[in-house]
């Protein structure tokens, strides 16, 4: 690159390419910095995205072909005492719900449209530039050392992942069960339509974890098995299992000047913008995680395009905008997943029936079914 970065993105996730990929869309030139690769192992992650996260991958010639990206065509959640909420692309007239994104795959897409884009430069330490973006995920070293208080509530869950083989087909459905516990047991449809693959994404109590995690291959089949009321057949790991703490958290501030350390006398401030987990996380039974943050990238890309051609990329009006079209909407997606995960946690006294006849009285109230499903999937109309 031979004239400098004018932003530098410390993080190259999967929020950080994207973001690089759309700056350098509009000619901004940028330097990503991506530490050396730790020591690989098998990742059984799986996200759904939707069809917001979709098109724009798709923009960027980084959405992951073939069975690498599932549709799902139907998604069943069912309570704890016969309730039931059923969502089909059919009825809402649209090629699928969500897909269900291999991640391999999809960092590898990132990756190869990186590696052909003349306007970013990998790097591996950081950089000046007039604006800094974070991007390093929910345990940020910058966000730490810039001082921003990250508020986080955790939950007493871990989620288990794993990738398992079905006895059945899973026909592009995907299924969640919540329990009187508080515990979400989530089948996400891999391989395409007609595959028997599925992710799996297990969220139980923190003391239960140890234990699912130690069972032998046998044992655990016979759980997810139970758990899944057998509705793909009998369920066979096809992964190594992984488990993580669950949280959800919020940064105090998404954006502000660096330290006078890194500024440079006789030039305007630089500045610097947190987006993906960097900035918040949720709990993952709603699947939006990657979507909030996949949104953040493109929400500070269209700031930074329609920007006055006299502004700098890191003007803090551009980035308060920012702030502020993002800020909400990950908060109301936070308190929902929250609300949610709180509802099915108590098994105490008339609760469950109230929430299971909640489920039933929702999946019959079509128009607001039909509102809250394109919200999911990053519609707006």
């Amino acid at each position: 690159m031979a004239l400098p970065p004018e932003v530098c993105i410390r993080g190259a996730g999967i929020v950080g390419r994207t973001l690089a990929l759309l700056l350098a869309r509009e000619r901004v030139r940028v330097a990503l910095v991506a530490p050396p690769a730790a020591v690989e192992r098998e990742d059984v992650r799986a996200y759904a995205l939707n069809a917001a996260s979709r098109e724009l991958l798709v923009s960027l010639r980084a959405w992951p072909e073939g069975i690498s990206a599932t549709p799902v065509r139907e998604m069943v959640v069912d309570g704890d005492e016969g309730g039931r909420v059923q969502f089909s692309a059919a009825r809402q007239k649209v090629e699928a719900l969500a897909w269900i994104v291999d991640v391999p795959a999809l960092e590898k897409q990132l990756a190869d449209a990186v590696r052909f884009q003349p306007q970013i430069e990998v790097v591996s330490e950081p950089v000046a530039a007039p604006l800094t973006v974070v991007c390093e995920g929910k345990a940020s070293a910058t966000r730490e050392a810039l001082g921003v208080s990250y508020a986080v509530t955790r939950y007493p869950q871990h989620a288990i992942a794993a990738r398992l083989e079905a006895e059945q087909s899973h026909d592009g459905t995907a299924r969640q069960w919540f329990n009187d516990k508080g515990e979400v047991f989530a089948l996400l449809p891999l391989d395409g339509v007609h595959g028997r693959r599925l992710a799996l994404v297990w969220s139980v109590d923190q003391l239960r974890a140890p234990a699912l995690l130690a069972q032998s291959a046998e044992e655990f089949n016979a759980a997810a098995t139970e758990a899944s009321h057998q509705a793909f057949g009998a369920l066979r790991l096809a992964s190594e299992r992984a488990a993580w703490p669950l949280a959800r958290a919020i940064a105090d501030r998404w954006t502000g000047t660096l330290p006078a350390t890194e500024q440079t006398a006789g030039q305007p401030p630089r500045t610097w913008a947190l987006a993906g987990d960097a900035a918040h996380t949720v709990h993952p039974l709603a699947g939006q995680g990657l979507n909030l943050g996949l949104a953040d990238a493109a929400a500070l890309a269209t700031v930074i395009k329609e920007r006055d051609y006299w502004r700098s990329v890191g003007d803090p009006r551009l980035l308060r905008r920012y702030e502020r079209a993002r800020r909400t909407e990950v908060l109301q997606m936070s308190l929902a997943t929250d609300g949610l995960q709180q509802l099915f946690s108590h098994g105490l006294g008339p609760l469950p029936a109230l929430r299971n006849w909640g489920m039933r009285g929702f999946d019959r109230t079509r128009l607001v079914k039909h509102w809250v499903t394109r919200q999911a999937m990053g519609l707006k109309a």
